[in-house]
């Protein structure tokens, strides 16, 4: 078996680098690390595609009418403001009996309770809404090359996006626009995915289709400002297969 070919190192050095690569196939692979350049560096590319995948989206601040919501909610904002009375009103010196101090000081202490009862409830409920929306999960991935092998796109393949990101090393065409195509595998016609991000990058919906199986590879073609106007890739630069993760 040709482990070098481009497609199988890449899906064997993506596997290797997630971990699903296991057993005899993962010593093989470490061993082919050491005999073989190209298997080094390879492996070294995906572990850099994959670093950032970890991360999840900031914290979303609520507005800060959310906090006069949940106090209204819960009946709790004008037993606080009373609370509050309460407390001012019991910094006045004493003047009536025994029974009545004892009165004020454990209808106090309830009205502080009371408070701080609220404000764990209320704090609960805040960390709960702030808390990070979860990334979507990667099914599948490809990296557009060049022919020098440097990653000009990363694309990360979702149940629900599909997010497209511009490295470093492309460089865009004033006169020219580059368009994402699917490859089947049976040899029908490329479907286009439409153009490509020329800086940062975009998160498009992922098409059905193109988390079917039968869709093993990606093209990027050269074409006019705007796309394709025949509906088929005019020059295909590059060919990206897919990988599962």
């Amino acid at each position: 078996m040709n482990y070098l070919k481009e497609e199988r190192l890449n899906a064997l050095a993506a596997e290797y680098v997630v971990g699903t690569l296991r057993g005899k196939a993962r010593t093989r692979y470490q061993k082919l690390m050491m005999q073989y350049q190209a298997v080094s560096d390879a492996t070294s590319q995906w572990e850099q595609y994959l670093t950032g995948f970890a991360e999840t989206l900031p914290p979303v601040t609520p507005p800060d009418a959310v906090w006069e919501n949940i106090q209204t909610k819960l009946g709790h904002k004008a037993a606080n403001d009373t609370a509050f009375a309460n407390n001012v009103a019991d910094t006045t010196p004493y003047s009536g009996n025994i029974v009545d101090f004892e009165h004020q000081k454990q209808k106090r202490w309830k009205s502080l309770s009371f408070i701080s009862t609220a404000a764990a409830m209320v704090l609960a409920v805040l960390l709960f809404v702030m808390q990070p929306v979860p990334a979507p999960d990667i099914s599948r991935i490809a990296v557009v090359n060049n022919a020098d092998n440097a990653p000009l796109w990363v694309i990360e393949v979702s149940d629900t996006t599909m997010s497209v990101k511009v490295t470093d090393a492309f460089v865009a065409l004033a006169d020219k626009d580059y368009e994402l195509w699917m490859v089947p595998a049976n040899g029908e016609a490329p479907i286009s995915l439409g153009l490509m991000p020329e800086a940062n990058g975009d998160t498009r919906a992922t098409p059905d289709i193109l988390l079917d199986q039968s869709i093993m590879a990606l093209a990027v073609s050269l074409e006019a400002p705007g796309g394709s106007v025949t509906g088929a890739p005019t020059e295909v630069l590059y060919i990206a297969p897919i990988v599962s993760v």
